[in-house]
C-alpha cells in the first residue's frame, strides 16, 4: 500500500499539485461567499414554527412542479459539493455546504435536523455574530 502510495506521489507534479490546491482554495472561498449571503439574506424567524415555507405559491402547477424539481436538483448538488469539500484537511465549509443543501431540499423531517443544528448554541452565536457584522437582526428559533 505504502509503494502504492509513493509511486502516485512520484508522478505527481508541481503544477498538478498548485492546481490542486488552487481549486480547493477556489471551493472554500466561493463557499464561505455563498453562505454568509444565505446566513445574511435569510429573514429571522426562518427557523420558527411559525414561518411558512412555501416555493413559488401562487404560480402555475406545472411551473410550481418544474421548480421544486430543479430546486431539488440544486439542493443535492449543493449537498454533493459539501461532501467533495469535506474531504481536504478543513472540513468546516464542507459541512456547513452539506447543510446549506439540506436548506434547499424539501426533504421530510428536515426542519427537526436543522432546528437541532441551528440551535446549538456555538453556531447560533457565530451566525448571530456575522448577521450583527450586516446589521440584520438575530435568528429566532423555535
Amino acid at each position: 500500500m505504502l509503494e502504492r502510495l509513493l509511486e502516485f506521489w512520484n508522478g505527481v507534479t508541481w503544477a498538478q499539485m498548485l492546481l490542486g490546491a488552487a481549486v480547493v482554495l477556489f471551493s472554500l472561498l466561493v463557499s464561505y461567499g455563498v453562505v454568509t449571503v444565505i446566513l445574511v439574506k435569510m429573514p429571522a424567524n426562518y427557523f420558527h414554527s411559525d414561518y411558512e415555507h412555501h416555493f413559488l405559491p401562487d404560480t402555475n402547477p406545472v411551473l410550481r412542479t418544474v421548480g421544486l424539481v430543479l430546486k431539488n436538483l440544486l439542493g443535492v448538488l449543493v449537498i454533493i459539493t459539501g461532501i467533495v469539500l469535506s474531504f481536504p484537511a478543513v472540513p468546516g465549509p464542507g459541512l456547513v455546504t452539506i447543510f446549506i443543501g439540506l436548506m434547499i431540499t424539501d426533504i421530510p423531517g428536515k426542519r427537526k435536523i436543522e432546528a437541532s443544528i441551528i440551535g446549538r448554541p456555538t453556531v447560533l452565536s457565530a451566525i448571530n455574530r456575522l448577521r450583527e457584522k450586516y446589521n440584520k437582526p438575530k435568528l429566532v428559533i423555535n
